[in-house]
């Protein structure tokens, strides 16, 4: 295979198809490696322990050949905060651990070329009101956002959960608060896990399921805040509150809700990444099968 059969296939501008990477030995040496071998389109990646507080610096090489290559055959990469962020938390070294991750996340995207960073919504710990809670998020995760004043820095995207216990943001609507707490910041966007907010309660399936959830999101948070979308089919039925992804097509969702949601005015542009079980043979099956419907 020649140099230029072996890069990244350019994303097309409706909706650039990509998954999740490993990069544990290297960014670009391992992370986009494996991309090509999908086929991806686009790519998502963790920049530290995803369940640890860790804080590494990386590795300039590796991170310059990332950025490098992502521009020059244009794919969009994203990072994956850490998974125990919860700035509503009761704890407050949870609290503080949350902050120090969160700015990790986000200076390491600057430095990859990133353009945005996802991170989930968190819930009110300790019997608390969301009330608390939210202004708990606004009073830490607000100087974050504002610290974003380069050209280059990522987008904030937040991340709504599958329901479970006194989460923050689960339904579409849920966004509002959590935007309002933000003051609609310009660097706020929206990740959309379409496994979560079938979760959730929203049922993406029927002829119109898909389109009338974005309709519902983008009626709460406005234009132009969805920047990606987590393509991942469910295990379990429509409003069971369990977050257990499953492959395209094989779960509750099925395929006609992903080929629906690749003709909504909202996702125009939007990567979809896959989180999907199955291992590298499961991530190539459903790039392909993302890239099928969208083609159709």
């Amino acid at each position: 295979m020649s140099s230029q059969q072996s890069r990244i296939l350019p994303g097309p501008s409706r909706n650039p198809v990509g998954s999740h990477v490993p990069v544990a030995g290297g960014l670009h040496s391992v992370g986009l490696s494996y991309a090509r071998e999908l086929r991806a389109e686009a790519v998502q990646v963790f920049v530290a322990n995803p369940r640890g507080w860790a804080t590494p610096t990386g590795s300039p090489r590796q991170d310059e050949e990332f950025r490098a290559a992502c521009a020059e055959e244009s794919i969009p990469a994203y990072v994956h905060a850490p998974y125990l962020i919860n700035f509503g938390s009761h704890t407050e070294a949870t609290v503080e651990r949350s902050v120090q991750s969160l700015r990790h996340s986000l200076r390491r995207g600057r430095e990859i070329g990133a353009l945005g960073v996802v991170v989930h919504t968190g819930s009110a710990t300790g019997g608390r009101d969301r009330s608390v809670a939210l202004k708990q998020v606004r009073e830490h995760l607000l100087p974050l956002l504002d610290e974003l004043t380069h050209d280059d820095d990522p987008y904030l995207l937040l991340e709504s959960t599958a329901g479970q216990g006194a989460s923050l943001c689960s339904r579409t609507w849920d966004f509002g608060p959590y935007f309002e707490a933000l003051d609609a910041h310009p660097k706020l966007g929206v990740c959309l896990d379409t496994c979560h907010i079938f979760a959730a309660g929203h049922d993406l399936t029927g002829p119109d399921g898909m389109h009338r959830t974005l309709d519902q999101l983008v009626g709460t948070v406005g234009e132009g805040r969805l920047k990606l979308i987590h393509a991942n089919d469910s295990k379990d039925v429509a409003g069971a509150h369990k977050d257990r992804h499953e492959n395209i097509g094989a779960g509750h969702i099925g395929e006609d809700p992903f080929r629906a949601l690749m003709t909504h005015p909202a996702t125009e542009g939007v990567p979809l990444i896959t989180e999907t079980p199955g291992g590298k043979e499961g991530h190539a099956a459903d790039v392909a099968l993302l890239k099928k419907l969208r083609d159709s």
